[in-house]
């Protein structure tokens, strides 16, 4: 039976009936109502949607750091009762600590743990080679690039051994030519290790590359809208991201993240406004039409 126990794949996340309000100055607002999600164990699964629909609420309440206000969010059939080393994290913002080298970031949830010294060394030296850093362990984070910051965060993320990755936009802020690259190298990297990933991104090329499946929610509330399959095959190169069956995907998805940000904002804006966004001026300066 413990053979059998054993072998069972790790990192099955499961969301269900999912709601959660906060309390503002003008009364409760509701930000996701009635979600539910799931990633099986290895799968890549990403969540796309207008701003402020939620995205980054519920990956939160899968990270353990906010509780619902109804339903019940589980990994491996636990409920998810706060923050645990077994759901690693990454934000959009670098959150390395300055005065460690890259290997000592690497090693500080091993540090945590009681792993001996040599060990935490092997094991992080191990990660830093798979993301193409094991050159720059003994840098300060000052001395590297957006995207070397951000793999080191991935790495440290993952150096504690954790049943699912959760990663909240983490390229946001990186140039379109590192982005691009970020994601080769993450994708190539939860090829070698098949950890259970929950993604967030407001970039729809970005999910269809990475993933095995795409939720798209609502406007505010948000609520899952559709989940859409990616039948592409692995390994993903950029090449595929011209593929007819690629654009197909992009279009669709375009299609329904557009009207759910049309209805974000309110009916402030529609088709005929946009129309509308266009200003001739007929040779005079802006000013003068003013």
């Amino acid at each position: 039976m413990s053979e059998i126990l054993a072998s069972t794949p790790k990192g099955h996340i499961e969301v269900r009936n999912f709601s959660l309000a906060y309390e503002t100055i003008e009364g409760p607002v509701q930000a996701v109502t009635d979600t539910q999600i799931h990633v099986k164990p290895g799968e890549f699964v990403s969540i796309v949607g207008p701003s402020g629909c939620g995205k980054s609420t519920l990956l939160n309440a899968v990270a353990g750091f906010l509780k619902p206000t109804t339903g019940i969010v589980t990994v491996d059939g636990e409920r998810v009762n706060g923050p645990s080393a077994e759901r690693g994290m990454v934000f959009q913002q670098y959150s390395l600590f300055p005065w460690k080298t890259v290997r000592e970031n690497v090693e500080f949830g091993l540090k945590m743990r009681g792993m001996p010294r040599s060990q935490r060394e092997r094991a992080a030296r191990t990660l830093l080679g798979l993301a193409g850093l094991e050159a720059f362990e003994k840098h300060y984070p000052e001395k590297l690039s957006g995207g070397m910051k951000q793999r080191v965060g991935i790495v440290r993320a993952l150096a504690t051994g954790p049943k699912v990755l959760l990663l909240d936009e983490p390229f946001g802020a990186l140039d379109a030519q590192t982005r691009v690259i970020m994601q080769q190298i993450l994708t190539n990297m939860w090829q070698r290790l098949k950890i259970s990933v929950l993604f967030v991104t407001h970039d729809i090329d970005e999910a269809i590359f990475l993933s095995d499946r795409v939720y798209c929610m609502t406007a505010r509330p948000g609520s899952i809208k559709a989940e859409i399959p990616i039948p592409l095959e692995r390994p993903r190169q950029q090449s595929m991201m011209m593929s007819s069956e690629f654009l197909a995907l992009r279009r669709g998805l375009m299609s329904l993240i557009r009207e759910e940000s049309l209805k974000a904002m309110g009916g402030e804006i529609n088709d005929m406004g946009m129309q509308g966004l266009s200003i001739e001026l007929h040779g005079h300066s802006l000013a003068d039409v003013i």
